[in-house]
């Protein structure tokens, strides 16, 4: 490229992710002097608080995940590709990007890598066979069938012992995923479900917690973490703190108390909340930068300007990034893609990287709901629980929802569902259960894909066989 067509182009920004951290970061250069190009695994803009609401029959998918594309149809300067990024080049200035096997390299000038965290298994990743997380879509769905196939799979048992595994539901991780949750799985049995089998009550459900750590909500205090232990126990789930589960299997979970003792809990539907890590383009930026690190969950440990080290033009935001005292919140990842817009426009305008003003995280609180009518909310020094607590919690995701569409759909939904006891997505099929099993073994079978993707009109792969452990990063991000 010639030098007078350097300097005639526009500044180009790609944006990596659609969710808060990439949605927002591309919405603040809507009027900058750029062109940005939104890089995502996904079709949709997915508020991921709200998809526990999904997996318990509450919303739709479509109200917290609308289409990327619509939602910036009106900012000229951005486009939208789907594709998972398999390779990003800092010297070469490119990211190269994947949809089913067709390759697509897009350079850049300034980067924002916004892929967020997905869930981290601890080194055991075989657990999630048994018992997905709550990280996406599919995740909700997948879960949702688990659940209420649970009650119809009690429903037919033919014996105590079946119907009693069926019938126990065991959440792993008491933060506020894990917590929301035990909750609504709780509500959804005594509440909605009631009345509408013959052989079985749903009522009867138990509904276990299990935390390692001694407390719920640990990041929230002792106080709040209180309220909610004890709103959850007043509402029939079972609460174990220092606890570690050491095995899942198909019929059940193996755990370990403080004192050693080895027990069993006998359930056909987990689901794991316990922990995150970063998604694997934090550890290749580490990589191919001069020195940047990570941390232990493999979340980038970021310059004060959010970027890495000899790289000023590549900023790493949301739960990609670690920067101390910034949870992995929406708040964090709307205020780092901010920020990183800001230098960007300012970088345009010729701010040197060095006169950079350093990132500062402005703590809006956090809040988690437990159940209709209760949630626990801390704004600073305030801490309050109860009904005001869930009014708020209300709200402030009201805010964040994209589209007024989907704001009042939510209000009419939330309006059936805590007034009274029915629920508006019911529906599961047998397919969500097996889906995502079914698609890793197609994807480690190199042949099987190839056919897909010629299905679907994309090019036989050029790399050779894709290996498993390559699928379970690509279910996992």
């Amino acid at each position: 490229m010639s030098t007078q067509d350097v300097e005639t182009r526009r500044h180009r920004v790609v944006v990596i992710g659609s969710g808060f951290g990439g949605l927002f970061g591309t919405k603040h250069l809507k009027r900058a002097d750029v062109d940005v190009t939104l890089i995502s695994k996904t079709s949709t803009h997915l508020f991921q608080p709200l998809l526990y609401q999904v997996a318990t029959g509450i919303l739709s998918v479509g109200e917290i995940a609308p289409a990327t594309r619509l939602v910036l149809r009106k900012q000229k300067n951005s486009r939208v590709l789907l594709g998972d990024v398999i390779d990003i080049d800092l010297e070469s200035r490119t990211v190269t990007s994947r949809m089913l096997n067709q390759n697509t390299v897009t350079p850049f000038d300034s980067l924002i890598v916004a892929t967020g965290a997905q869930q981290s298994y601890f080194g055991n990743d075989r657990f999630a066979t048994y018992a997905p997380g709550m990280k996406t879509i599919d995740d909700a769905l997948e879960l949702r069938a688990r659940i209420l196939g649970a009650f119809e799979g009690a429903e037919l048992a033919t014996t105590q012992e079946m119907r009693d595994r069926l019938l126990t539901f065991v959440v792993i991780g008491a933060g506020p995923t894990g917590v929301e949750l035990a909750g609504q799985i709780a509500e959804l049995s005594d509440r909605t479900l009631e009345g509408t089998f013959h052989n079985i009550d749903p009522r009867d459900a138990r509904v276990v917690l299990i935390e390692g750590a001694g407390a719920v909500l640990g990041p929230m205090g002792p106080k709040l973490g209180g309220k909610a232990q004890r709103r959850l126990e007043k509402m029939g789930v079972e609460i174990q703190l220092n606890a570690m589960v050491t095995d899942i299997d198909a019929h059940g979970v193996t755990v370990k108390d403080a004192d050693g003792t080895i027990r069993r809990i006998e359930s056909s539907c987990k689901v794991w909340s316990a922990g995150v890590q970063g998604s694997p383009l934090g550890k290749m930026l580490a990589e191919r930068s001069d020195g940047t690190t990570t941390d232990r969950a493999g979340r980038v440990i970021v310059e004060p300007d959010l970027t890495i080290k000899g790289h000023p033009n590549v900023f790493v935001v949301g739960d990609l990034m670690s920067v101390p005292d910034v949870p992995g919140q929406a708040q964090g990842a709307i205020q780092g893609a901010t920020y990183a817009a800001k230098q960007i426009k300012a970088g345009l305008k010729g701010q040197a990287p060095q006169d950079r003003k350093p990132f500062k995280y402005f703590n809006k609180g956090s809040m988690a709901t437990v159940s209709r009518f209760s949630a626990v909310c801390q704004i600073g020094k305030l801490e309050f629980g109860g009904f005001i607590a869930w009014l708020a919690w209300l709200a402030l995701h009201l805010y964040y929802l994209v589209g007024y569409r989907s704001r009042i759909v939510t209000v009419i939904q939330w309006f059936v569902t805590f007034l009274g006891r029915s629920r508006g997505q019911m529906a599961a099929t047998e397919q969500w259960v097996f889906a995502r099993l079914a698609v890793e073994a197609v994807q480690a079978d190199q042949e099987d894909a190839d056919e897909l993707a010629a299905a679907l009109g994309a090019p036989p792969a050029e790399n050779g066989r894709l290996t498993a452990g390559k699928a379970a990063d690509r279910r996992a991000g």
